[in-house]
């Protein structure tokens, strides 16, 4: 039985032990955190629409009940050229037959960014947020600004949606509230049509819901830096607000920015179709971590991850059974899918090389969006 090292507990780190183990290899899975954190599940954490605990799965029921090992540490290198991973408790590990680097993303530095709050940062941050929140409402109005970054150096990097569901669950919070009108609020993003990548119809509609909403907005200036009292644009404008809300591109993590992996501009792990690191045998990147090669509207999405740790585990069987099939590549099944959740309804967006849509839920859409969260957990602990 071969040796498999998956490095990350988070989605695609999990998609990939799970996937190995039903390919019949022996799994050991790494993480600095003890849980998985479901992230498209937290934009309900800051308005109270759900537990803190409730978005967390422990890592040792995942490994009981899928059947690998699990071990508590960090990464603290990576080599490839002498294929051994070292960890900050353990040591030194070299490289069993197979590796997988699951561990993410690394979020891009802007000046002052300590005077903003994510929501797709430390897991805590999410009750950070909650809490500003809940100070503000008491407070009885305030301006709130609401945006995410770009990075040029890879556009599929952005995380733009759990941004505009954030924005729109917390209209819709202090719309039930009845303080709405107290709240001016500003979406801001650098690109001139954030959101554009989900499509025409998707675009078109979420502009007029901005405006039948009566949501400011700011595009088209680069950020340049954060402030107590609010963001500084590139043109030396102001977006003055109480609250900034922001969720940073994605760029290498620093681990694999220090290692000698084969790395894109911005920093991620080079890697071919069927998700083997460029010159490293027996190693694989999935997720965020991955240098994601495709159409230029392509995304890092967690449904993404899963099919890359799939496939990865896939490859890896057929490459060291010898078995006569053909391996499965993730770039002609890339495509854009999300139910963008809005608090009292969703959008359904889905994209690929031929084909979008944009397919409006009111009410239903919402209540979908949670039970896809229920379906999520329950897939993994039970299926």
């Amino acid at each position: 039985m071969h040796n498999v090292l998956i490095l990350g507990g988070g989605i695609g780190g999990v998609a990939s032990a799970i996937a190995f183990r039903k390919q019949g290899f022996s799994v050991e899975l790494v993480s600095d955190r003890d849980y998985l954190f479901i992230y498209p599940l937290a934009i309900w954490i800051p308005t109270g629409g759900v537990q803190f605990s409730d978005i967390g799965i422990p890592l040792s029921k995942l490994a009981r009940k899928h059947g690998f090992s699990l071990t508590l540490d960090k990464v603290i290198a990576l080599d490839g050229e002498r294929r051994t991973v070292m960890l900050e408790k353990t040591g030194v590990l070299v490289s069993p037959d197979i590796v997988v680097i699951a561990l993410g993303a690394s979020k891009m530095k802007h000046e002052g960014i300590e005077h903003t709050v994510s929501i797709c940062g430390h897991p805590e941050d999410s009750l950070l947020l909650k809490q500003k929140i809940e100070a503000l409402i008491a407070r009885g109005g305030c301006r709130i600004a609401c945006g995410f970054g770009g990075n040029p150096k890879d556009p599929s990097a952005v995380r733009g949606g759990p941004g505009f569901e954030l924005f729109f669950n917390l209209h819709h919070h202090l719309v039930k509230l009845g303080i709405r009108e107290q709240f001016e609020m500003t979406f801001f993003a650098p690109m001139a049509e954030p959101g554009a990548r989900m499509g025409k119809k998707a675009l078109s509609a979420m502009g007029s819901m901005f405006t039948s909403k009566n949501f400011f907005t700011r595009f088209g200036q680069k950020i340049s830096l954060f402030e107590p009292e609010g963001i500084v644009f590139e043109d030396q404008s102001k977006l003055q607000c109480d609250l900034c809300m922001f969720i940073p591109a994605g760029e290498g993590h620093e681990l694999i920015k220090n290692s000698n992996l084969p790395q894109n501009g911005a920093g991620f792990i080079r890697i071919d179709d069927y998700c083997r690191i460029e010159g490293v045998s027996g190693w694989y990147a999935v997720g965020d971590a991955a240098a994601l090669e495709g159409p230029e509207w392509k995304a890092k999405q967690g449904h993404i991850a899963e099919l890359m740790g799939s496939n990865a585990a896939f490859n890896a069987s057929v490459e060291h059974s010898g078995r006569q099939e053909s391996m499965k590549g993730y770039q002609d099944h890339l495509n854009i899918l999300c139910v963008m959740d809005m608090g009292d309804g969703a959008g359904f967006v889905y994209k690929n090389r031929t084909r979008e849509l944009f397919l409006p839920m009111p009410v239903i859409g919402h209540w979908l969006k949670k039970c896809w969260g229920h379906y999520y957990k329950l897939s993994k602990l039970w299926l």
